[in-house]
């Protein structure tokens, strides 16, 4: 009976011994899981896009709006009637062969305190001296491409008036068998509001023939 109690702790024994090994092993892999998944370290976060960059080819758009002269960030108004004057106009350097006028260059003053923008091809008609009223309109050809002339005060715009030449000696002909007319000023018309100003030549009197007239854009430079 003794031998059968002994041999029965002997088992209990041994169980508990192998139960603490086993508690043991599993609390370490329970430890092991924890400091891999939780453990106090944070999950992996995707690296930061970076900004993207500009390379010397791209370009930035550029605003279309006409800007002061002098590098003013305050975008300048259309030029009214009152903001210009027009020079008197000179024959052109580079004109038609003939007695005529041929080609004229005229010039427009910003006599304002502020800049102001023209832009366009005017408008013209032949005209008196004291009466810019009574005016025959002239066929207008374009020539070029218009684009923004900024004026700062006492800038100056250009336009070149080229027409079809008198030929000949004393009242001269026309190519086209028409005569030629004389008129002793031209009234030229500026778009966008920028009025209507009477021209004269500073040397004679505009004599063309056909009643037609090529206009360049009104122009930063003076037209040779």
């Amino acid at each position: 009976m003794e031998r059968r109690n002994t041999r029965r702790a002997s088992i209990a024994v041994a169980l508990t011994a192998t139960a603490a090994v086993l508690l043991t092993g599993c609390q370490g892999d329970v430890g092991a899981a924890g400091s891999g998944a939780g453990g106090g370290s944070s999950a992996p976060t995707a690296p930061p896009t970076a900004a993207p960059s500009r390379t010397a080819g791209d370009t930035v758009p550029a605003s279309s709006a006409s800007r002061a002269p002098g590098g003013s960030s305050e975008p300048a108004g259309r030029c009214g009637a009152e903001d210009l004057e027009a020079t008197a106009a000179h024959q052109a350097a580079v004109r038609p062969q003939g007695t005529g006028t041929g080609a004229a260059v005229a010039g427009f003053t910003n006599t304002s305190g502020a800049p102001c923008v023209v832009e366009g091809f005017p408008t013209v008609a032949g005209a008196a001296n004291g009466s810019p009223e009574m005016n025959v309109p002239l066929t207008v050809r374009h020539t070029g491409t218009a684009a923004p002339v900024a004026l700062a005060p006492g800038g100056r715009a250009w336009v070149k008036l080229t027409f079809h030449q008198v030929q000949g000696e004393g009242d001269g002909s026309c190519a086209s068998g028409e005569a030629p007319v004389q008129y002793p000023t031209m009234v030229l018309g500026l778009p966008g509001g920028a009025g209507r100003h009477q021209v004269a030549l500073d040397d004679g009197v505009f004599a063309e023939c056909d009643g037609v007239v090529a206009v360049t854009a009104l122009s930063a430079a003076e037209p040779s």
